[in-house]
């Protein structure tokens, strides 16, 4: 298969992560020096978030505190936590989970000029709940050596009889897929996507399990011919140092749904965050979220998380970069979430499991 070769080994993309962790002690404050100290809740790990904090501890003179943990039990921790909980902001991923945050009450809307100006309207909550910080697009990754990329088209097209036995997907209680049958009902209606499910259910080579990464290395394996998966995944096996991860990535293409004319795009979802209701600290928790929508701060997050940057104008990580260019679907994000109620509904009535 050919594929432009991907030059940034790990080492190099360890490398640049440090120039550019270097690189944001230096970056100029978007708001008013502050002082005091921020808390933060973060569902992403501490090593994709946690210099970023410290470049912006250093910069403004604040004192920031970091707790991570799962994102269903940072949620729930907020929530019984209450107006008590010493968290200023909440970091999370999928758009159906920072809409499962505002619903539940543990954020407070809140805006200023310079977010407004940098994070697309599509990508930021149309209430002002929370913002996102990173994208990543759930596409199609397959067997060129048994499927052309000719006979790929769309996410609807996934439900054709022709390929009976031959995709690998995760299961219905993946927030992901979740979120991508929400966009769905939000562009086909509820009657045609449970059609689709319906159809994509009978095409499943095998009952869903595991994760992301589980689905793409099963499409290598041969057990599968197609999966569907978030992009951050394949960058972390191309850039992985074990040869087995090389095997994967080397064996198998990347597809982006619905790119014609006419079409919507592929779907997107997001890294997000967001100002928690209990906030003691509301004008650092801003500046810290202004701080990471500046130009170093996306660069390094992107790169960090394999992910691509919100603010326009900002190249990807050359994991991502590989791939080219796409058309995305600009619904707005927050439908994602109005939505996860009945699409949950739908794919247990069509058979996702």
């Amino acid at each position: 298969m050919k594929r432009p070769t991907l030059k940034m080994s790990l080492q190099s993309f360890n490398k640049s992560a440090s120039v550019l962790t270097a690189s944001l002690l230096t970056v100029g404050s978007l708001s008013a020096h502050a002082s005091g100290e921020v808390n933060v809740y973060s569902a992403r790990s501490e090593a994709l978030i946690a210099p970023l904090l410290e470049a912006y501890s250093k910069e403004n003179d604040v004192k920031v505190n970091l707790i991570t943990g799962k994102a269903d039990a940072l949620l729930s921790r907020l929530a019984s936590e209450g107006n008590a909980s010493p968290a200023d902001v909440f970091i999370t991923v999928d758009a159906g989970r920072l809409y499962r945050a505002k619903e539940a009450g543990v954020l407070q809307p809140f805006e200023t000029d310079h977010l407004n100006d940098v994070v697309p309207e599509y990508l930021r909550d149309r209430d002002g709940y929370w913002y996102s910080l990173s994208q990543r697009a759930r596409v199609i990754f397959y067997n060129p050596e048994k499927v052309s990329a000719s006979s790929l088209s769309s996410y609807e097209d996934l439900a054709d009889p022709k390929w009976k036995g031959q995709i690998c997907i995760r299961s219905s209680s993946n927030i992901y897929n979740q979120s991508l049958v929400a966009s769905m009902i939000d562009v086909n209606g509820e009657a045609e996507t449970l059609e689709w499910i319906k159809g994509l259910v009978a095409n499943f080579a095998r009952p869903p399990a595991g994760g992301d990464t589980d689905q793409i290395k099963a499409a290598a394996a041969g057990v599968c011919d197609i999966a569907v998966a978030n992009t951050y995944y394949f960058g972390r096996l191309g850039l992985s140092s074990k040869a087995e991860d090389r095997a994967v990535y080397d064996k198998l293409a990347m597809f982006w749904p619905n790119q014609a004319k006419n079409d919507r795009g592929a779907h997107v979802n997001v890294s997000g965050i967001g100002m928690t209701a209990s906030s003691k600290n509301k004008e650092n928790a801003k500046q810290l979220i202004e701080f990471l929508t500046n130009e170093q701060s996306q660069k390094w997050y992107a790169n960090v998380n394999n992910e691509y940057p919100v603010v326009e104008g900002i190249a990807p990580p050359e994991s991502l970069a590989v791939f080219g260019e796409f058309k995305s679907d600009t619904v707005s994000l927050s439908v994602l979430g109005e939505n996860n109620r009945q699409a949950v509904k739908l794919m247990d009535q069509g058979g996702w499991k």
